[in-house]
């Protein structure tokens, strides 16, 4: 080989290595823009009010006369434990179960709603419920309906759909929620995930179904079911989810039951790789506004969760009165649920603050404090 082959064949050599570099960072910045890009409109976050917090005063506290003042103690630097999977501190989900019974999302009510406490430091997971059936303010909806601003808290994700659109923000019913559980209990969230029925059953469906387990006899009268496990697909476990016989608040813990389900089932070995492939094929049908890099971080964080850190609660019953108000939407008094807002916004400050529910819970239920309803923890 002569020497200007062998100069020939360096420089090609060279340019390939550009190349090949140049589709690789390409290929790379291209996943990054794509993994931080969200599926969906954002939450309103920015006209979520704020709850009051306490400031420290600055500078030094007074001292008594003659009081000795000591010499700075000297400190040493400390190892500051790191959020797991990549993820926030913490992170508040909105998640959404809408009562559409087709593949759209132009109507259709919040038929469950949920506040979810991602903590990537602990790890853990807690999920706060909220009654449906709350008489609450919900903004912007006063113009389109002559002045009243006042209806069922499920309501306010209806409104904001497109079938209605009493406000216009891309976020659509979610957002306005979202707006709503702020005003009216200083609920703090950044996230939403939105599913409607039909969306649900199919999910439950290519995860093979899941094993609801039935443990008391007031859960077996409310769900309908015998005690004990029961695989059921995804029109029965909606079916669970939905039952209401019971009233209100089993229903809740029916879908907390049937949401321990799916939690086991999405951390089973055998699901937990087809987890991307099942974020694709529904990506479409289920309205948030995470992003791959984010949805990523909390499949990799559901892997590490103890099942003990995954908590299910609601407010503690006896807050809550049954009672009719007038609607004028409808020209006549409707069920609602009446409680002291205030006393729901004390309980989620605390939830926020991660110090409600308590994080050992008491053995028997009569160890219990008189207002405190024990919250499900997942098996």
């Amino acid at each position: 080989m002569t020497q200007a082959q062998k100069y020939i064949i360096t420089m090609l050599s060279i340019i390939a290595c550009a190349l090949l570099g140049g589709l690789g960072y390409y290929v790379y910045s291209s996943y990054q823009t794509f993994a931080r890009q969200p599926l969906g409109p954002a939450l309103p976050v920015g006209q979520q009010s704020l709850p009051p917090t306490w400031t420290a005063s600055p500078g030094p506290s007074p001292t008594l006369a003659g009081q000795v003042t000591l010499a700075p103690l000297i400190t040493f630097p400390t190892a500051t434990p790191s959020a797991l999977c990549g993820g926030p501190n913490i992170m508040n989900i909105l998640l959404v179960g809408a009562d559409t019974r087709g593949d759209n999302y132009t109507y259709g009510l919040a038929d469950a709603i949920r506040v979810v406490r991602v903590d990537f430091m602990t790890p853990k997971v807690t999920m706060l419920e909220f009654p449906r059936d709350l008489w609450v303010e919900i903004p912007h909806i006063a113009d389109d309906l002559n002045g009243q601003d006042h209806e069922k808290l499920n309501q306010a994700y209806l409104y904001g759909q497109p079938g209605f659109k009493y406000w216009d923000d891309p976020s659509g019913g979610s957002g306005l929620l979202a707006l709503t559980l702020n005003k009216n209990f200083g609920v703090q969230t950044e996230h939403y995930v939105s599913i409607n029925m039909r969306t649900f059953e199919n999910i439950i469906n290519a995860l093979g179904g899941v094993d609801v387990n039935i443990k008391t006899e007031q859960a077996s009268k409310s769900t309908g079911l015998p005690i004990g496990i029961h695989h059921l697909d995804g029109a029965g476990a909606l079916k669970v989810a939905r039952n209401r016989g019971g009233g209100s608040f089993e229903r809740a813990d029916n879908q907390n039951i049937v949401l321990c389900a799916v939690r086991k089932k999405l951390t089973s070995p055998g699901v937990v790789a087809q987890i991307p492939e099942l974020i694709e094929a529904f990506k479409d049908n289920i309205r948030t506004d995470f992003t791959p890099e984010q949805i990523s971080q909390l499949a990799c964080l559901g892997t590490r969760l103890p099942p003990q850190n995954i908590v299910l609660t609601s407010f503690p019953q006896e807050l809550f009165t049954q009672t009719r108000e007038f609607d004028p939407v409808f020209d006549k008094r409707i069920a609602i649920l009446d409680a002291d807002f205030s006393i729901l916004s004390d309980y989620v400050r605390k939830f926020h603050a991660g110090t409600w529910p308590a994080s050992i819970l008491p053995a028997p239920s009569s160890l219990a404090p008189e207002n405190e309803d024990i919250p499900l923890v997942c098996d």
